[in-house]
């Protein structure tokens, strides 16, 4: 065999053996996340509970909301970023005992739900829909 071929085989092992590494490493990180935790819920089963628990409390206005702050997010994940950020507005909303959600909710969920390492994509968004973050800034202190 030529030189050549024996190091495109040698590269194409090299990728083939990366790429099963990140997708282990992302279906290892969603299977931690449905383990069951002390008190046999996983987050995602939380999220879900919480999610359907308020669903009437959600109008179309708060939907586009939310809709329109996930759009920096990449398509790919948008969904799942989604459920996380409704199911945090959900549970607060709940715990506060709301008759629906409001705009307070959305925006105190969305910094919630988001990791800190986002927080200047999650700015930038609320900047352009011109709201007042002044009431936030704690939160952007007290999340991991």
């Amino acid at each position: 065999m030529s030189d050549w071929f024996i190091w495109f085989i040698i590269l194409w092992t090299i990728f083939l053996i990366t790429i099963m590494f990140i997708g282990g490493y992302f279906m290892f990180r969603k299977f931690l996340k449905r383990l069951p935790k002390d008190d046999g819920k996983s987050i995602l089963d939380w999220q879900d509970y919480y999610i359907e628990q308020a669903l009437p409390l959600w109008g179309d206005h708060q939907k586009k909301l939310l809709n329109e702050l996930v759009e920096p997010v990449p398509e790919l994940f948008r969904d799942v970023a989604k459920g996380k950020i409704a199911g945090k507005i959900s549970q607060l909303a709940l715990e506060e005992d709301a008759s629906s959600i409001s705009e307070p909710h959305i925006i105190k969920g969305y910094i919630l739900a988001t990791p800190k390492r986002d927080h200047k994509f999650l700015i930038k968004k609320l900047n352009q829909k011109q709201i007042d973050l002044t009431p936030y800034k704690h939160l952007f202190d007290s999340t991991s």
